[in-house]
């Protein structure tokens, strides 16, 4: 029960921050999230499961999807990925532009818009039905077979996504898009907008804190260097243009998104992920990232 205490610890200690931050606002499905709202998980390697606060309340997982895209991405073509994106934090924010000219194309990484919208095109030309392939992956990984995107969230984020589609537009002039522009995005929209809960997603992605291969069902998903190298990009480029002070703080690889979500990942050990919508000016979850920081301090469980 010693994890479990910690998380009671730290809901108790995170309290007075609720509240302070708002959810994104430019995806207006987003903007009515309850800022107030918070929920951690943990699961462990041994299939050891805590959880406190809203721990099984469904969000929109949004940029976390990434790390599933680059995992299908991996089981697809293996580093051949490594063609059409780098592996280098990118310094700026996770929607720009400005990169892509003097890189001729190239996104800096995975879990930037650009390299994420690549990847997406990757998985559409190996599969026949894209949004199939990555909800099935999803539900296996859970376990979880309810799993859903939600509409709303899709719609709202296709007719506001203006940036997104000048990403693409962008990438295509320089030969780096294959497949149609709109089926680029709405692939991309379609995982932004799953929604999975923190216990949802803590045992989804256990096969990085276990080499590869899911506790649940010894079920390999990727091979242990492929494990490694995603922990390494979350480390380094998981958590926008922010990822130092999260490796500073924090000390574990991580993923963010919009939604408010925080997928941390202790090699070896356990998976933990920690939600609350209200975001710091960076896109990140300003309580979400306090509750990891707390959790690593008290655990002393840190890659470092």
């Amino acid at each position: 029960m010693f994890y479990q205490k910690i998380l009671d610890q730290i809901q108790d200690e995170i309290q007075p921050l609720l509240g302070q931050c708002p959810p994104a606002d430019y995806i207006p499905a987003l903007a009515e999230a309850d800022n107030t709202a918070f929920g951690m998980s943990v699961y462990t390697v041994e299939g050891e499961h805590y959880q406190v606060g809203a721990a099984d309340t469904p969000f929109s997982i949004q940029s976390i999807s990434k790390v599933y895209n680059l995992t299908l991405a991996m089981r697809f073509i293996g580093d051949d990925f490594l063609k059409r994106v780098g592996v280098e934090p990118s310094g700026t924010a996770f929607n720009s532009l400005s990169q892509l000219e003097y890189e001729h194309g190239i996104p800096r990484n995975p879990f930037i818009n650009a390299g994420a919208l690549v990847l997406t095109d990757t998985i559409i030309s190996n599969s026949c039905n894209p949004y199939q392939v990555l909800l099935d992956f999803v539900r296996t990984t859970s376990g979880n077979e309810t799993v859903e995107y939600d509409e709303r969230v899709f719609q709202s984020e296709y007719d506001h996504g203006h940036r997104n589609a000048a990403l693409v537009s962008y990438l295509r002039s320089f030969g780096n898009i294959k497949n149609t522009s709109d089926a680029v995005l709405k692939t991309y929209f379609y995982q932004c907008a799953l929604k999975m809960s923190c216990n949802d997603l803590a045992r989804s992605f256990s096969y990085l804190a276990n080499a590869g291969r899911l506790p649940s069902s010894r079920s390999p998903i990727i091979t242990s260097r492929q494990t490694r190298r995603i922990n390494s990009l979350m480390m380094t480029c998981g958590t926008y243009d922010e990822a130092g002070e999260f490796a500073f703080h924090v000390g574990l690889p991580c993923k963010s998104g919009v939604g408010g979500g925080v997928l941390a990942v202790v090699p070896q050990k356990m998976v933990i992920c920690a939600w609350s919508p209200g975001l710091n000016s960076k896109g990140n979850s300003m309580v979400a990232t306090r509750a990891l920081q707390l959790f690593t301090e008290k655990t002393g469980l840190s890659v470092f």
